[in-house]
């Protein structure tokens, strides 16, 4: 298929695949707990009957304790001699939160100037959606092997993300499409190459059996809180940098945001600075970053006047893609343990840890990829990294060692995922279904000809 058939092609798919981007997203498909599981089965069952209606002739269904099922498809290849690709993507969504803040109800699809708004339209829907498109572009029958795999509760995370290393067979492939992601901005094609790793430390201070008057002991008991913010002031210099030892930080080179569009992503009030010295691609994603995430201490509303007894944080440590988790979780850990603010010891316990993932790049699908985004967007793709996670990526790059990880979709950084009035713009929709078409095409006709090997992390 010609680059202009296959646009021809998709643009007359595109109704289609609007109308069932709207039923997808009319679906609750919350995997959260207190949430009914019964949206969650709807949706999953949408999945597989779209894809069995796409042409795929093996789809199933993967249980695994405690988990929402997940839709495994599978097109065997053309001939010996073409690659194997998986797809993947969710169809399960972040809870809605407040719905006084959104302009419509979350899970009624409606129309935004060029496109919807809706949870999780973005955030995965759209790209389970774009996966589809490709092998409707097709008939069924891209110039690839296929593996797609659907899961059902990446959001609130699942017994899944360690699955694949143990049935390898299953999830074989000679690269990987993973679509969870998007664009640095609308227009712009973007692959990520990048996923900073994340984990997670309380700390905690207690200082006196209980409560004491402020007036007759404050001065000389020691307060607990302020035993533990003069402990986390610690943790950033005077520009904002991380300050713990051992915590990998480089130069970022690829695309970033400009400040202002940060700012306006962000959500900063007028006046008010950013943190951090460097580059924004530094601090966001080959860098380091701590985040205070939740404070146990008395609420200002009903605040006594009394010393605090007990103080305790929970910090979320967000590190560079190629250092291990548990070497960053224990220099934080180090840090705070090595304190003594007014000479109080501190009690520090270390929580979840998830690793990140760094790309190889300048393969032969890599270079399929840089070339399909541009016959899409018409421009040279940008490269970003991610402050967000992905668990499932390590656990499908160890069950296939020798893929090529591929990271790219129809968001856009813009779009609010997780937060309200997510929504996707069709444009990118659109793009996006003809970037997959095209590196199927392209890589496809590269491995025939021999391109197979190339690239560097």
């Amino acid at each position: 298929m010609t680059p202009e058939e296959l646009a021809t092609t998709v643009d007359g798919l595109m109704d289609g695949l609007r109308a069932d981007l709207v039923r997808l997203s009319s679906i609750p498909s919350i995997a959260f707990p207190g949430f009914p599981g019964g949206p969650v089965e709807e949706a999953h069952d949408l999945v597989a009957a779209l894809l069995r209606d796409a042409g795929v002739p093996t789809v199933e269904r993967i249980d695994l304790p405690d988990t929402a099922p997940v839709v495994y498809g599978e097109i065997p290849p053309p001939d010996p001699a073409a690659p194997t690709v998986l797809l993947y993507g969710h169809y399960d969504v972040q809870p809605p939160g407040d719905e006084k803040l959104w302009r419509s109800p979350p899970f009624e699809p409606t129309p935004v100037e060029g496109g919807l708004r809706a949870r999780g339209i973005a955030d995965d829907k759209s790209n389970v959606i774009a996966h589809l498109g490709m092998l409707r572009a097709y008939g069924g029958r891209p110039p690839v092997g296929v593996k797609i795999v659907v899961e059902g509760q990446e959001e609130y995370g699942s017994a899944f993300d360690g699955y694949p290393p143990t049935d390898p067979g299953r999830f074989a492939c000679d690269a990987m499409v993973i679509a969870d992601l998007g664009n640095l901005r609308p227009g712009t094609p973007t692959l990520t190459t990048g996923l900073r790793g994340a984990a997670e430390v309380v700390v905690e201070a207690r200082t006196l059996e209980e409560p004491r008057h402020s007036g007759e002991f404050g001065g000389a008991a020691p307060d607990a809180l302020l035993v533990l913010l003069k402990a986390l002031a610690t943790l950033h210099d005077v520009h904002g940098d991380v300050a713990v030892a051992g915590l990998r930080r480089e130069e970022w080179t690829g695309t970033s945001y400009t400040e202002e569009e940060f700012r306006d992503l962000a959500g900063v009030r007028d006046g008010v600075p950013l943190i951090g010295s460097g580059s924004l691609g530094e601090r966001l994603w080959s860098g380091p970053a701590i985040t205070v995430i939740g404070l146990d201490a008395p609420g200002v509303e009903h605040a006594a006047s009394a010393v605090v007894p007990q103080a305790r944080a929970k910090l979320n440590l967000r590190f560079h893609p190629r250092q291990d988790p548990r070497e960053a979780q224990a220099r934080l850990v180090e840090h705070l343990r090595s304190l003594r603010p007014f000479g109080v010891p501190l009690t520090v316990t270390p929580g979840d840890t998830g690793p990140g993932y760094e790309a190889t790049t300048g393969g032969p699908a890599y270079r399929a990829a840089l070339a399909a985004l541009k016959e899409a967007w018409g421009t040279d793709a940008s490269y970003v990294a991610t402050g967000g996670s992905i668990p499932l990526v390590n656990g499908l790059a160890a069950a296939a060692p020798g893929a090529e990880v591929l990271l790219f979709g129809a968001q856009d950084s813009m779009c609010n995922l997780h937060a309200p009035n997510e929504r996707v713009l069709f444009s990118e929709l659109r793009n996006t279904v003809v970037a997959m078409g095209a590196f199927v095409r392209a890589y496809a006709d590269g491995f025939r000809a021999g391109d197979r090997t190339g690239g560097e992390a």
